[in-house]
């Protein structure tokens, strides 16, 4: 009889344990969340100072997937991600209209600037991006594209057709189909043009001969937004940890927070939620 209550307890015992750490890893799963998120955000530095804060103000644990806003706008299409943070407004209105997406909240922004060699040989220089893409075409200078679908590429592709020149770019014009941070590389090495953000730029160290030629153009702002996926079409997402990210950082300390990071001095982005 006592060998027989003593495996009951052993067994019960065991039961419990089991039990306890299939909570634990439960409540670990819950407390974090996957955002696909623009690589702008990403290789500026930028969720480095941003992220730790969330998780001190909630607990929760953001795993960043870096990609063009067109691959990450996907990812919550499929119902890979539970949060996105981009910066194409036209295609982030779509998925919400099309029922992917919760609601699109503006958080911040920056702008774009047109990269180049010192020596500017196409004559770019200026505040007038069209202008300066016109001239680009015209001497076949060598320009590298993301290629990939992002933000930053659908913007360039809106000033090539703003310039007429959509589909005669010139002779120098390539695609590397890669993120900002290697299109920059390809730039520095080859001494070619690029249209970068400026938060990116001012992150990146492997400038060679590279400086910024074309920048005040108000078309070249860029807006980031906030999206959480919506439950409805994929309802395994965690949205109320989700939420939980969209609802600081549009709230007066997340904005705060985005303010306060700075490169030698230099704000990077500048939170607009409230506008």
């Amino acid at each position: 009889m006592m060998v027989s209550k003593r495996f009951g307890l052993v067994a019960l015992f065991k039961t419990a344990a089991v039990a306890t750490v299939f909570v634990a890893s439960a409540a670990l799963h819950a407390q974090s969340i996957t955002m696909a998120s623009t690589t702008s955000t990403e290789q500026s530095g930028l969720f480095g100072h941003l992220l730790p804060e969330f998780k001190k103000a909630s607990g929760v644990d953001v795993k960043v997937v870096a990609l063009g806003t067109g691959q990450a706008l996907d990812m919550g299409r499929r119902g890979d991600a539970d949060v996105l943070f981009v910066h194409d407004q036209v295609a982030e209105d779509k998925l919400v209209a099309d029922g992917f997406g919760i609601k699109r909240l503006p958080v911040m922004y920056n702008d774009f600037v047109l990269v180049g060699p010192k020596s500017d040989p196409a004559g770019a220089k200026g505040n007038d991006i069209v202008a300066a893409l016109k001239k680009l075409s015209g001497g076949n200078a060598s320009f590298v594209s993301r290629g990939d679908k992002s933000g930053t590429h659908a913007a360039e592709l809106r000033f090539w057709r703003q310039a007429g020149a959509e589909s005669a770019k010139g002779s120098g014009y390539k695609e590397c189909g890669c993120g900002m941070g290697p299109a920059l590389n390809i730039a520095s090495s080859d001494n070619a043009y690029v249209l970068t953000d400026r938060g990116t730029w001012l992150s990146f160290k492997n400038r060679g001969d590279l400086v910024v030629l074309v920048e005040g153009d108000n078309r070249l702002f860029n807006q980031y937004g906030v999206i959480a996926v919506n439950p409805a079409k994929h309802p395994h997402v965690k949205v109320a940890d989700a939420q939980k990210f969209v609802d600081w950082v549009v709230s007066p300390t997340g904005q705060a927070t985005i303010a306060s990071y700075k490169i030698g001095g230099e704000q990077l982005f500048f939170p607009n939620a409230a506008k």
